[in-house]
């Protein structure tokens, strides 16, 4: 059996992205304000995938996500797999879903949404992981996910 050519080099301690559908690799590149590392970043782009088609992997040499940004992240890729990388080896994998609240995360798109207006934290609820839809606390605006914008 051929041993298959890894087409992204190997890191030896970090975090691997992997699974991000392909349209979607470089802006979790920005959201991750990965253009400010001082660490080595490698980014692969419409790579083949068994699982999605075409895939993005991203891969940030010593760098490991707080809770914080994982959230982040899974707005605008839920479902791409993060491997912690440890002397090569992966020790961890983890399967990164949208939470049910997210705290700062999403802009309100009502612009009376007191959000908008006052300085205080956006509150959003998932109200259907399945069609990617949220909920304003505050004002009840519902919105897709494929159509917020970050705070």
């Amino acid at each position: 059996m051929a041993k298959k050519e890894m087409q992204v080099a190997a890191i030896e301690n970090g975090t691997v992205i992997d699974h991000i559908p392909a349209e979607k690799t470089y802006l979790v590149a920005d959201l991750l304000d990965l253009k400010a590392s001082t660490m080595p970043v490698t980014i692969g782009y419409n790579l083949p995938s068994n699982r999605i088609g075409k895939k993005g992997i991203i891969k940030i040499t010593n760098k490991f996500f707080t809770d914080e940004e994982i959230s982040r992240l899974s707005v605008v890729a839920p479902n791409v797999v993060l491997n912690i990388i440890k002397d090569y080896e992966v020790v961890e994998k983890k399967m990164v879903e949208t939470p049910q609240v997210l705290r700062g995360i999403v802009r309100c798109n009502n612009p009376k949404c007191i959000t908008n207006n006052e300085p205080m934290a956006t509150l959003f609820h998932v109200v259907d992981k399945v069609h990617g839809v949220v909920k304003c606390h505050y004002c009840d605006k519902e919105q897709n996910m494929n159509e917020i914008k970050l705070v």
